[in-house]
């Protein structure tokens, strides 16, 4: 007994489910063994009940029992045995759909079981009588989505009419007349399609981030035109404001230099009014002081020097005149004006630059000018002949308004050109679309 279990491999004692050897092995009524955890847990997730194996199919859910001798064995074998030669699935492989435990990679696809298995798990399609006449084929992924919902076949052709994808059946059916081509035939077929689709996207996608750069390549210029206007915009007010500044210092200087004459002017006149009063002082306090002497001999020489009143000026005249200050604001302003226009001149030649940076060339087309016109050879003059010339009929011309458009049309951005006018009271100058009602 012991020479015929040690001459078992490892593979005896493993659940073909999880792979490792078995925990609490239970026996289906066909005879296979599994771990109980594994098979109930198996049975959980199908509709049917089925062993794993052989895939026979149960009326009921078995009952399962424990297997005391093959229990026994396990158990002496040990529970460190595990399958170690089969490869662990990884991402982007089929994983087999039977292991529960560590899902191993899938090695083939049954189109019958619509099961894909890993090398332990397909032995018995390899052994099995009836198992051996399934469709084995290269793992697949989403088995389900592959088969014909209505045959229950693989979908392995494509109906060109109905751009599906069809069985075998299909075409013998509801596709009878309908071209139809194996998978790979249109897949090249798709393919290069698909290549086209990609540059067309590649290229919208390429245009789109041109739209963004130019949007952002114009946010940028429309912010340094932005700074540039309120430097400019700082640079004229400021020097306005230093101009309005010195026309008020002027103005203050001005003033203050009137004011200062005038009052020079009075304190002169005080002077002199308050040495004359001091004169007219001194020869009161000489005559009172005459008038009490004695002596007459005295008296009378001293009184010979009184004979010549001291001079005096005629102030019934004289007088202090405010200073006018009619005209100073306004002489004050109109140099504010004089540097206001000359920087208006500056801004309106600079501006003018900036827009002329814009600059195109227009030529006249003479076939949309209204037939009063008159075009000059050049296409950059015209005139109103006032005789309507008989002319080929065109659709661009204008028939109903005396028009005429330029050879040149521009669908965005900006743009600036001159006209001159002469010789005339009345003229229209503008935009128009190319959609214009030009006839009557």
């Amino acid at each position: 007994m012991a020479s015929a279990n040690t001459s078992w491999s490892e593979e005896n004692f493993s659940c073909s489910i999880c792979l490792d050897v078995f925990s609490s092995p239970v026996t289906t009524p066909c005879g296979h063994n599994f771990c109980r955890t594994c098979i109930t847990k198996f049975w959980d997730e199908q509709v049917k009940y089925k062993c794993p194996v052989c895939n026979e199919l149960f009326n009921t859910r078995p009952d399962l029992r424990v297997n005391i001798l093959f229990s026994e064995m396990v158990d002496r074998f040990g529970t460190s045995l595990r399958v170690k030669e089969q490869p662990c699935v990884e991402p982007g492989e089929v994983p087999c759909d039977v292991c529960t435990g560590t899902q191993l990679k899938a090695v083939k696809s049954c189109l019958v079981c619509l099961t894909s298995y890993c090398q332990t798990h397909l032995e018995p399609h390899h052994r099995v009588a009836g198992l051996k006449k399934h469709r084995l084929v290269e793992p697949m992924d989403r088995l389900d989505d592959r088969m014909c919902k209505k045959h229950d076949r693989l979908l392995e052709l494509f109906c060109q009419t109905e751009q599906v994808c069809v069985c075998q059946f299909c075409t013998e059916g509801d596709h009878r007349s309908h071209p139809v081509v194996p998978l790979k035939e249109e897949y090249e077929v798709k393919t290069a399609q698909l290549g086209k689709i990609e540059a067309e996207v590649k290229q919208l996608i390429q245009e789109r981030q041109k739209n963004i750069q130019d949007i952002k390549d114009t946010v940028k210029r429309i912010k340094a035109d932005a700074d540039r206007e309120i430097a400019d915009g700082v640079q004229v007010l400021t020097a306005l404001m230093r101009r309005i500044e010195k026309c008020q210092d002027d103005l203050n200087q001005m003033v203050k230099e009137k004011l200062k004459s005038t009052v020079k002017q009075a304190e002169d006149l005080i002077k002199g009014l308050e040495q004359e009063i001091e004169d007219l002082t001194n020869r009161s306090s000489e005559v009172k002081q005459l008038s009490h002497t004695k002596d007459h001999l005295h008296f009378l020489q001293a009184f010979r020097s009184l004979k010549d009143p001291p001079p005096t000026r005629d102030w019934t005249t004289v007088e202090v005149r405010p200073p006018s200050y009619v005209g100073t604001l306004r002489r004050s302003l109109d140099q504010l004006e004089e540097t206001l226009n000359m920087e208006m001149k500056k801004l309106r030649d600079a501006e003018l630059k900036r827009v002329q940076q814009y600059e195109v060339d227009v030529t006249l087309d003479p076939d949309t000018a209204h037939p009063y016109l008159i075009l000059s050879e050049d296409g950059k003059q015209v005139h109103d002949g006032g005789v309507e010339k008989r002319l080929p009929d065109n659709p661009k011309r204008f028939t109903w308004c005396i028009f005429v458009l330029t050879r040149q049309s521009f669908s965005s951005g900006r743009f600036y050109f001159e006209v001159q006018v002469k010789d005339k009271t009345t003229w229209r100058l503008g935009v128009a679309r190319e959609s214009i009602d030009r006839e009557d």
